[in-house]
C-alpha cells in the first residue's frame, strides 16, 4: 500500500457539492482507503485568466494499492463522472484532481499510455492554497526533493520577507524574469553586480587572478543579501541568481586546490546571507541557450551541463551540505513571456 496525497480544487459550479462528491467516489473506488480529509479553503485564482471566480481548495489522504497512472486513471474517471469542466491551463474548473504525492516516488514527466506525469506535483512547494490543507492532514508528511516535512514547506513561504532567487545559466533569462516578477509582486529587486567569471577556455578578464576573480564575484553577489541588513517589510526580495549557482560553476573553472579554497570561502560567506525561500530554475533548450548566450562566446555544451547541474544541486544540495532553498520550482524557459507568467504565479501562490 502507498500513501498518497491528493489535492481537490473547484470554481465553478457548486463547488461544496463536486468536492465532497468526488472525495465520497474516491474513498469506495477499488484498491483505495480514505484515510483523512481536510476543510475546505476559498482561495484567489492564481494566474490564468482574469475574474475567475474563487475556488474552493482541498486535500485528501488515501492509502493504494494502484500504481501511479492506474491512480491517475482512476482520479480521471471520478472527475468524468463529475461533468469535469475545463478548457484551458489555470483556467476555470468544476473539479480538478491532482497527485501531489505518492509515498517517495519521484516521477519527472513519465508517459504512459498517452499520459504524462509528474510526482510530486512540480509547483505544490509554493503553493499556500495546496500545502494548508495538506499540513492540516498530514504535516509531518514528507516531500521527497525537499526533504522537508509538508509542515516546514508551508513555514518556508510564510516568511515575513520572502527570497525568491531566480537561477539559470546564461541564457536562461533569469534577469528580465527577475525584473518581471518584482515588477508583479512589489518587491525589490536584486541583480547580480559581478558576471561569473567562469568562462575557461575564453579565459578570465584582462587576465586576472582565478581565485581573486570568484571572491571578488562572492563578496558582491552576497552583500545584497546579508542577514545583518535584510529588510523586515512584507514585498520580499527576487535576486535573479543564486549564490550556489558560483560553486557550480567554479567547479568548472578552478583547479582542485583553488576550488577547496573558494569552497571553505563560499560557506564562510553564504552563512552570513538569507539562503532563498524559494528557487525558481529555467530551464531552456540547447538552442535557446545558444541563442541568447552567443555574445558571450560560451559553448552551448557548457550551458547545458551547468543547467543540468543547477538542478542536481538544487535537488539534493541539501545531502551535500549547500544552503539550499527549501521550495524549487522548474520553469521552462524557451518561451520568455510564458516563463514569466510561471514565475509570476509561483511566488503569488506563496501569498
Amino acid at each position: 500500500m502507498a500513501c498518497c496525497l491528493i489535492g481537490c480544487g473547484s470554481n465553478q459550479g457548486a463547488r461544496r457539492e463536486q468536492l465532497d462528491r468526488a472525495i465520497e467516489l474516491l474513498g469506495v473506488m477499488p484498491g483505495i482507503t480514505m484515510r483523512a480529509v481536510s476543510r475546505h479553503r476559498e482561495t484567489r485564482p492564481i494566474g490564468g485568466p482574469p475574474d475567475q471566480d474563487p475556488f474552493l481548495n482541498g486535500a485528501c489522504l488515501i492509502d493504494t494499492e494502484l500504481w501511479p497512472h492506474e491512480l491517475l486513471g482512476v482520479l480521471s474517471a471520478v472527475e468524468n463522472t463529475l461533468h469535469r469542466d475545463r478548457t484551458e491551463r489555470w483556467g476555470p474548473r468544476t473539479l480538478d484532481l491532482d497527485i501531489l504525492l505518492y509515498d517517495q516516488l519521484v516521477l519527472d514527466n513519465e508517459v504512459v499510455d498517452g499520459s504524462a506525469l509528474t510526482i510530486p506535483h512540480p509547483r505544490m512547494t509554493t503553493r499556500r492554497f495546496v500545502l494548508e490543507p495538506a499540513v492540516e492532514i498530514a504535516p509531518g508528511l514528507l516531500h521527497p526533493l525537499s526533504r522537508c516535512s509538508l509542515s516546514d514547506l508551508l513555514d518556508n513561504i510564510s516568511q515575513a520577507h520572502l527570497h525568491v532567487a531566480i537561477v539559470g545559466a546564461p541564457g536562461s533569462g533569469a534577469a528580465a524574469v527577475a525584473g518581471a516578477v518584482a515588477d508583479a509582486t512589489l518587491a525589490r529587486l536584486v541583480q547580480a553586480p559581478a558576471v561569473l567569471p567562469w568562462r575557461k577556455r575564453a579565459g578570465l578578464p584582462d587576465g586576472g587572478n582565478p581565485d581573486a576573480a570568484w571572491s571578488a564575484a562572492l563578496s558582491a553577489c552576497a552583500r545584497p543579501l546579508e542577514i545583518s541588513t535584510w529588510p523586515d517589510d512584507p514585498h520580499g526580495t527576487v535576486a535573479d541568481y543564486w549564490l550556489g549557482s558560483h560553486l557550480v560553476a567554479a567547479e568548472d573553472t578552478l583547479s582542485p586546490m583553488a576550488l577547496g579554497r573558494y569552497t571553505a570561502e563560499h560557506t564562510a560567506v553564504t552563512a552570513k546571507t538569507v539562503t532563498p525561500h524559494v528557487a525558481i530554475l529555467l530551464r531552456a533548450s540547447p538552442e535557446t541557450l545558444a541563442e541568447r548566450a552567443a555574445a558571450q562566446d560560451i559553448p552551448v555544451a557548457d550551458l547545458v551541463r551547468l543547467q543540468d547541474r543547477l538542478l542536481a544541486r538544487l535537488r539534493c544540495g541539501k545531502q551535500a551540505g549547500d544552503r539550499v532553498p527549501h521550495a524549487v520550482v522548474v520553469v521552462a524557459a524557451d518561451d520568455l513571456s510564458r516563463a514569466i507568467d510561471e514565475a509570476i504565479a509561483a511566488v503569488e501562490a506563496a501569498g
